[in-house]
């Protein structure tokens, strides 16, 4: 009994300790607000009733860590028992808020960074196996030969069922130069086919561009880490380069999107904008309103610009979009997007990994709040499959012996052929193909209007 009771005071004052070392780092602001009347405050702002109750709660915490170590069916190790309870804690807040121990939080600073030791595929997990979604261009996956439904089935000889696809992708990664065997089963290919690859440095490509038809600019963003800016920037010089002085202006591709880093969802927005608010983030207290305002320049020259957007764009991709919306500089086509209005600040916690907090919602340069609601295109164009559809209507070339126009000729039929064989290419992304015929309207109405 004296043991017991000299437990639960060791606990208690290690409790205390704790708390007392969070209160000491609450801002004053903070402390101020947590103040109530009829309550005689501390020097730290808590008053002693809620800090009392405090340390009540905490102590029922012990209590229960306590019964799980001695009584758990199974032993749990001590670590384990005390991430998942932060974990929990935080994910009660919202969805977006969690604990990253060690392991989760290097592997987010690599997706961060963009660029990583491995091979240089990206895959997932099915029927117990690794398959292969695509090899990215100029990596040693792609250079040996690795395609696009191949099943990875040992690496090093070692079986990959059993592993998680985490599992399966650290062990892929590595040093730059170490090398690692891969045995493959293809479709089509009766035997194991093994390839010996070296790991390079892998770069994740943030941007993807083209000129689509001659003259429309095109930019796919896939992601906001690192490189998106600088990826952005030089898309637009590569585009410019290649359509020469025939450029009617600009699609930027924010679909399936999930966001990543504000600062460069800011500094894309601030390429097209000349001047302006960009964003505003507001936290819990007033004092930590942040307002980011675009620079003078902007990169498209004043070109008419084109953003899709649908269900899979959030956070930074919505930031884009609401900015370039609000200031009127592009047409929002697609459908609404995703809705996650909230900002999330990685803070480290040394020896343990990091947390992941949300500390404030974000504003469009408007004052909208998309949090739960999105980004609402100001075209709405819903993705879907087009197919030709034969006219009810009978003109004057389908009357048998009608006599052919003079000015038709080969050239002209290699023409129509060439606009037919582009319909079908745009029937492949309907909505792509919408934001191109808008950007030719869009151009058209504003030469005229010259």
């Amino acid at each position: 009994m004296k043991t017991k009771y000299l437990i639960s005071a060791l606990r208690t004052r290690i409790f205390a300790g704790i708390v007392i070392a969070l209160m000491s780092s609450v801002p004053a602001s903070a402390q101020q607000d947590q103040r109530t009347a009829g309550s005689m405050p501390t020097s730290n702002g808590k008053s002693v009733n809620d800090t009392s109750e405090t340390y009540r709660q905490l102590n029922l915490f012990g209590d229960v860590f306590e019964r799980v170590r001695a009584q758990y069916v199974e032993e749990t190790p001590d670590k384990q028992l005390v991430e998942t309870a932060i974990n929990g804690m935080l994910m009660s807040l919202d969805p977006h808020s969690s604990y990253l121990n060690e392991e989760d939080f290097e592997e987010m600073q690599v997706q961060t960074r963009g660029e990583f030791g491995g091979l240089g595929i990206e895959v997932t997990m099915e029927n117990g196996v690794v398959k292969v979604v695509s090899p990215i261009d100029d990596t040693p996956a792609y250079r040996a030969g690795v395609q696009a439904g191949d099943y990875i089935t040992h690496l090093d000889d070692t079986p990959i069922i059993g592993m998680t696809l985490n599992e399966a992708v650290d062990k892929m990664r590595g040093k730059v130069g170490t090398s690692i065997k891969l045995t493959i089963r293809r479709k089509d290919v009766p035997d194991a086919i093994e390839v010996s690859l070296v790991r390079d440095v892998i770069k994740i490509s943030a941007v993807k561009h083209e000129v689509k038809e001659n003259d429309i600019g095109y930019i796919r963003i896939t992601t906001f880490n690192q490189n998106t800016d600088s990826g952005v920037r030089k898309a637009v010089t590569e585009i410019k380069e290649k359509a020469g002085g025939k450029l009617l202006g600009y699609v930027i591709d924010l679909r399936n999107n999930p966001g990543g880093l504000l600062d460069q969802a800011i500094a894309v927005a601030d390429d097209f904008l000349d001047k302006g608010e960009i964003v505003s983030t507001r936290g819990r207290h007033e004092e930590d309103t942040k307002r980011d305002n675009s620079t003078p320049g902007d990169i498209a020259d004043g070109l008419p610009l084109v953003v899709i957007i649908n269900g899979g764009s959030a956070s930074a991709s919505e930031i884009v979009a609401g900015a370039l919306q609000d200031h009127k500089r592009a047409i929002v086509l697609g459908e609404q997007s995703f809705g996650k209005g909230s900002v999330q600040t990685v803070i480290p916690l040394p020896g343990h990994g990091a947390m992941r907090l949300t500390t404030a919602r974000y504003y469009t340069p408007s004052g909208r709040s998309i949090q739960a609601k999105g980004i609402e295109p100001d075209i709405k164009v819903e993705q879907a499959k087009v197919e030709k559809i034969s006219s009810a209507g009978i003109h004057e070339a389908d009357l048998r012996g009608a006599l052919k126009n003079p000015n038709e000729d080969k050239a002209n039929e290699k023409s129509q052929d060439s606009k037919e064989t582009d319909g079908e290419k745009k029937a492949e992304d309907y909505q792509l193909s919408r934001a191109i015929d808008l950007i030719r309207g869009v151009s058209l109405y504003s030469t005229r209007k010259q």
